[in-house]
């Protein structure tokens, strides 16, 4: 199959990230595996979609994620223009919040672009109008509140104060943004000079309040969702925990968060099961749920991370297995003649 995974930009992809796995797995399988920047899109006078695209040389194996990567951007690799409506499928693995105070315009523009190559059959995971749905921390909103903290998003000083003041512990973070910038754990001793955080978070937009949760003491743990369900291979789950790092509210990897083996309960399956309906509706076919407890903590669609870490503590390659079940997709619309609805193909 010919596959083309859309970045941020193709120049800031590392071995470790998944989306260069995924590539890296596709290639060797003997697919044309294009990694596109979201800047490298183009909509031409004769109705196509294109594209830049960097692609490894065909016919050869790449043991590592560093030697393919290497490849790619090395004298052999090549970087050609590619007709994206003839892909079998194009996998958008940007992250809008990255690009949303730098590169406003590029924010939206995936989603966008995938929208009309729909059109031609190309199967667009995740789904674009699902990751339209998405497009802020609000989207979490959507989900049952069995799932979800308690959560006020505003931008009144006062609400937010007096549901601080009522929680005694809560947590105040951007409604736009990843990675853990720009969030504070506030405690009953911080009320009185809330202000300054308030005019933190909320100068580039919305507030959100969030009850906190004492398990987050423990970390959390982020669960792969594929085609609706947990991905579970041999048994194992594609699963990791991240610990906090000393006392360090946030346990992203990058915010020094350690990483652990994770146990996937009967709680976390069951809070999987609880979003499941919704993650299918939108056509998500490949989604992080980050588990504090009997909580989600967020719902990762645009571009989880981490299968690495979780083929780390597994030994199983879990990306292979991503792969394999997009190229059932790719078989499915080739019998019925590319004729069948995205948000269904995302997630059979």
């Amino acid at each position: 199959m010919k596959i083309g995974f859309v970045v941020n930009d193709t120049k800031t992809e590392e071995a470790a990230f998944t989306t260069t796995r995924l590539a890296h797995d596709a290639h060797n399988k003997g697919h044309e595996a294009f990694l596109i920047g979201v800047g490298d899109l183009a909509y031409d006078t004769d109705e196509s979609v294109r594209a830049r695209a960097l692609h490894a040389p065909a016919g050869k194996k790449y043991k590592t994620t560093e030697s393919y990567l290497a490849a790619l951007r090395g004298k052999t690799g090549a970087r050609t223009r590619v007709t994206v409506d003839d892909l079998d499928v194009l996998m958008l693995r940007n992250v809008p919040s990255d690009d949303y105070m730098k590169r406003p315009w590029a924010a939206t523009v995936a989603a966008e672009f995938g929208r009309v190559a729909m059109r031609h059959g190309v199967i667009v995971v995740n789904d674009p109008n699902g990751l339209a749905k998405a497009a802020s921390k609000m989207y979490f909103q959507l989900f049952p509140e069995e799932v979800r903290p308690r959560t006020l998003i505003t931008r009144d000083r006062d609400e937010i104060k007096a549901f601080a003041k009522e929680e005694g512990r809560c947590v105040l973070k951007p409604m736009q943004g990843s990675g853990g910038a720009s969030v504070f754990l506030i405690e009953k001793s911080d009320i009185p000079n809330l202000n300054q955080m308030i005019d933190a978070v909320s100068r580039d937009g919305y507030v959100i309040a969030q009850e906190y949760l004492p398990a987050a003491e423990e970390g959390d743990t982020r669960l792969f969702v594929m085609n609706g369900r947990p991905l579970r291979v041999k048994g194992k789950y594609a699963a990791f925990r991240r610990l906090r790092s000393g006392g360090d509210m946030r346990s992203n990897i990058h915010a020094g968060g350690k990483l652990a083996p994770a146990e996937i309960n009967d709680t976390a399956l069951q809070i999987a099961e609880i979003v499941l309906p919704k993650l299918v509706q939108d056509g998500m076919f490949l989604v992080g749920l980050d588990i504090v407890g009997d909580k989600l903590m967020e719902i990762n669609v645009f571009s989880p991370g981490g299968l690495g870490s979780a083929q780390k503590f597994t030994k199983i390659n879990f990306s292979s297995y991503v792969i394999n079940a997009l190229e059932r997709k790719v078989d499915y619309m080739r019998y019925y003649g590319r004729n069948f609805d995205n948000v269904d193909m995302c997630t059979l």
